[in-house]
């Protein structure tokens, strides 16, 4: 039985190797007639007018064997395929074509009866790519297209691909109902309207085709120009019709085009805008989040920040989903670039910085500085962060550096084990660089510590201590997290390791500088009156009598030490402070300025 039928669908072929005429394919193989074609076609123009032929000439095709026949013979309308099988279902077995190339044909055979009914791979030697692509149906399987390609077929091909094979599933369909017509007259009727169906959907595929060249051409254009998130957001509002936006990875706006932009723009919280990202990341393809349709840019799976479309009344269909993600895929090649550019600066930053903190020679330092655009001869401050939830790594190091220039810090960056270090020309603010790494990172967890200013590059490492034990005060201090500067240490300054004649003369002149001025230009004894006093333990008496003057003597000249000094002797600290530095003048420095 099964053969019979075989022969019957078959039968009709008269000629399973006969091609029809150049131009003829969607017309009864018995019309002959050219009709004109245009004169001037894009490839993907001729290939839909070829497909729409061929989709006719199966629909009116007599069997399904002629139709088979004829989605085998011009398979390469839909790309660089090729037809190696193709089978007919009769009676629930598969039936092989006369066309079957049979050189492979045991092998090819064997895996298009194990699919069952299922599209799948097929190895075919010397073709990269091949697959089985069962022809369905509403109620059935009628057959099976093994086609194989010379190149791995690129989506548009595949989507041409997918339209002949449905086209040809739908004349089989048709065809097996013809044959049916006269048990059941229903059955036509739905499996015409299913035809009409497919028709429009072919209708739409080429449009839908032409749209996506569209965007591709449109995202290709940019890539060429070197357009940044301002281009790509401007291209996909035009596409779109919809306002588009890119966000950093930190939630802050990059670039906005079309109407509505807020403003200000509002300031993300960071925990929210963290988690929302990693929602995002678990999803395939954009995800709608309130108004807003939004994909990651994120090349080599790092996220690199947020493409999104504002869609307040859910306009959004499947040609915009596909415009945003083409979008986001060529704004990652352009971040990705910058990106790489950006690592290749911070690396000569950082062997630079390097060298600066352990000491080399001034004109190599001018020359290399002046190279990634640096200008080494101002006087320069080396500040040096930790943050207790961040290792220092990379990543830190790169959010310290935009943490600095956001608030105006012009710096050289390099990072240890623990804390990274910057070299900048001038001094940072007191809170602006804490603020705004606060921001960056989520906690207020950190500890900033700046040196006293450089007027030269051979100061520089010993400006790095300096930093260093500014940073470490503060750990140890009551108030851990902010910004501490070393010329505010007090007597800090020559408690910590390092600390030499140096470094006591200089605090020396930070306490008393302004009474030992005030005693060279009127010959008075401010600096000597004070230290007696404290010598005395703060006894007016004693410090009186050891000065040779009356008591009344000594309070003036106390008040007037206050008055020059701007120092309180009342206060705990400059007490301290200044007691230390007259003691350290009269036995270290030999009381002398």
């Amino acid at each position: 039985m099964a053969g019979s039928r075989a022969h019957n669908v078959y039968g009709r072929c008269s000629d399973w190797e006969g091609n029809l005429p150049p131009g003829s394919a969607g017309r009864h193989p018995a019309d002959t007639r050219r009709k004109p074609r245009p004169s001037a076609t894009s490839p993907v123009d001729e290939a839909l007018h070829e497909l729409v032929a061929l989709s006719r000439a199966l629909l009116e095709a007599p069997d399904e064997g002629e139709i088979l026949r004829l989605a085998m013979h011009h398979i390469a309308a839909a790309g660089p395929y090729s037809a190696e099988a193709g089978y007919l279902e009769v009676d629930g077995d598969l039936v092989p074509s006369p066309r079957n190339d049979y050189t492979h044909a045991a092998a090819v055979d064997r895996r298009v009866r194990e699919l069952e009914g299922q599209d799948g791979p097929v190895t075919v030697p010397g073709r990269p790519w091949g697959r089985a692509l069962a022809l369905r149906g509403l109620e059935r399987l009628h057959g099976y297209l093994v086609v194989t390609s010379r190149t791995r077929p690129t989506g548009a091909q595949r989507s041409q691909l997918a339209t002949l094979v449905r086209q040809t599933a739908t004349a089989l369909s048709v065809a097996f109902a013809q044959r049916r017509q006269r048990e059941d007259a229903v059955e036509l009727h739905r499996v015409k309207e299913e035809r009409a169906t497919l028709q429009q959907q072919l209708i739409s595929v080429v449009a839908e085709l032409g749209y996506q060249q569209a965007v591709h051409a449109l995202m290709a254009d940019i890539a060429a120009s070197g357009g940044g998130e301002e281009a790509v957001t401007r291209a996909l509002h035009e596409l779109t019709g919809l306002p588009a936006l890119v966000e950093d990875r930190f939630g802050r706006l990059k670039a906005w085009s079309g109407p509505g932009r807020p403003d200000p723009y509002p300031e993300p919280d960071p925990v929210r805008h963290n988690d929302m990202l990693h929602a995002v990341a678990r999803e395939v393809g954009p995800v709608r989040i309130k108004d807003r349709l939004i994909t990651l840019v994120r090349p080599h799976g790092e996220i690199l920040g947020v493409l999104a479309l504002v869609d307040a009344l859910n306009e959004a269909d499947e040609h915009t989903v596909f415009a945003l993600e083409h979008a986001a895929a060529s704004l990652a090649l352009e971040l990705a670039h910058l990106r790489n550019l950006a690592e290749v600066e911070l690396r000569l930053h950082r062997e630079l910085v390097d060298d600066l903190l352990a000491g080399t020679d001034t004109a190599s330092a001018y020359a290399r500085s002046e190279a990634v655009g640096h200008d080494l001869r101002r006087s320069h401050y080396v500040v040096v962060v930790k943050w207790s939830n961040r290792t220092a790594d990379d990543s830190f190091a790169q959010t310290v550096g935009r943490a600095a220039s956001a608030v105006g810090m012009r710096s050289l960056l390099t990072r240890r084990s623990d804390h990274v270090v910057l070299v900048a020309d001038d001094r940072p603010h007191a809170r602006a660089l804490h603020e705004a790494l606060t921001r960056e990172t989520g906690t207020r967890s950190g500890t900033i510590g700046v040196s006293a200013p450089s007027d030269s590059v051979p100061d520089i490492p010993h400006r790095y201590q300096e930093a260093q034990r500014a940073l470490e005060v503060r750990l140890n201090s009551r108030e851990r997290y902010g910004t501490t500067f070393f010329d505010e240490l007090g007597l800090y300054r020559i408690l910590g390791p390092g600390a030499g004649h140096q470094e006591l003369e200089t605090f020396v002149h930070d306490w008393l500088g302004q009474l030992m001025a005030y005693d060279s230009q009127h010959h008075t004894a401010m600096v000597e009156t004070l230290t007696r006093y404290f010598d005395c333990g703060g006894n007016y008496d004693e410090a009186a009598a050891s000065l040779a003057i009356h008591r009344s003597t000594l309070r003036y000249r106390l008040q007037r030490i206050r008055e020059i000094s701007g120092n309180d002797l009342a206060n705990v600290e400059d007490r301290l402070n200044l007691q230390v530095a007259t003691r350290v003048w009269k036995i270290v420095l030999s009381g002398s300025d």
